[in-house]
């Protein structure tokens, strides 16, 4: 992955991504300009996905309003996102630019497993999140007896627990019996057999997704059969459906960004890193961690009113946590 080299058009000298080693491998050169345009590209990213995910965080955290099962679910979901912009996107944007891997051989064990966690818990957070919907439209009367916040808690226990153990199986041959040896020091490969790409297709896309669009064709049906009713129930479903569509603007762009990288996963030839179509996957892929918090601005009038305290600094006033989020019911 970082074994190939280019030389300078200047100095006709070769760069190594450890100059002190003898066995370091050679780094690929790049024009200052875009060295520039890409750690600007990177850090940016970052720390758009790290500030607006923290403010889904403390906002779900802080304020007593929003300590809901649904809310839960979505802190879950920022938690996964925050890890990608914290761990992920600085880490391979790094590895990118340099082509050279600099987090040590532990680390690159250790950093697909992280991945694979994040990618894994945030399916499962939004299928939860689909179940939770369903559940609250087709029967919004019995919702708060049926769907609890220690019910939440346990399901995303369970989702990032399973998550995690997934991940280790996945990757258990590759990163303790893998047959590959680093060609030089700075290079990081952990292959995955084909097989397994094939298991994740499935475990980590297709069924989840199938799972989704059936919990998300049920609610539409739903509601749209509520829609023709006149009664007691109308104004709380009015609610419930608001939530569902803005949740299922989120999952239809988490799959949008997403499915593309597996499609071109399975292509021979572009399932390399060191396919220029594969990396412009994966930061499709990773830059989907910023997508939620700017849906939830558009359409949550808790999320807008929230940020506003926070950034002011409100959130530090006596009793602040229990600021009212939902001026009118309709708007929630």
């Amino acid at each position: 992955m970082f074994n190939r080299g280019m030389t300078d058009a200047d100095n006709q000298g070769i760069d190594y991504c450890f100059p002190n080693n003898n066995s370091s491998c050679i780094k690929e050169i790049k024009p200052r300009v875009e060295y520039f345009v890409l750690y600007i590209f990177i850090s940016f990213a970052s720390v758009f996905t790290v500030f607006l995910n923290l403010l889904v965080i403390i906002s779900i955290s802080h304020f007593k309003q929003l300590h809901t099962p649904t809310n839960l679910l979505i802190l879950s979901l920022a938690v996964a996102d925050l890890i990608v912009g914290l761990i992920v996107i600085p880490l391979m944007g790094i590895r990118y630019i340099e082509t050279c891997w600099f987090f040590g051989e532990t680390f690159c064990s250790l950093f697909p497993f992280i991945l694979y966690t994040v990618v894994s818990a945030s399916l499962g957070n939004l299928v939860f999140i689909s179940i939770d919907r369903y559940i609250a439209v087709k029967d919004p009367m019995q919702y708060s007896t049926k769907v609890t916040t220690k019910k939440a808690v346990f399901c995303i226990i369970i989702n990032w627990l399973c998550s995690s153990i997934y991940s280790v199986i996945m990757l258990y041959d590759a990163i303790f019996y893998s047959d590959h040896q680093s060609i030089c020091y700075g290079d990081c490969i952990v292959t995955v057999k084909f097989e397994y790409v094939i298991t994740d297709l499935i475990v980590s896309l297709l069924v989840p997704c199938s799972v989704i669009i059936s919990l998300y064709g049920k609610i539409f049906c739903v509601a749209k059969y509520q829609a023709r009713l006149i009664n007691s129930v109308k104004n709380v479903s009015r609610s419930e459906k608001k939530a569902a569509k803005t949740l299922g603007i989120v999952i239809t762009v988490y799959l949008l960004c997403w499915i593309p990288y597996y499609i071109v996963s399975l292509v021979p030839g572009f399932d390399s890193n060191e396919s220029a179509i594969m990396n412009v996957m994966c930061w499709i892929m990773y830059m989907n961690s910023c997508m939620n918090p700017l849906i939830y601005a558009l359409f949550y009038q808790w999320f807008r009113i929230s940020a506003k305290h926070i950034l002011s600094l409100k959130i530090f006033e006596p009793s602040s946590q229990y600021l009212s989020l939902f001026p009118e019911v309709h708007d929630q």
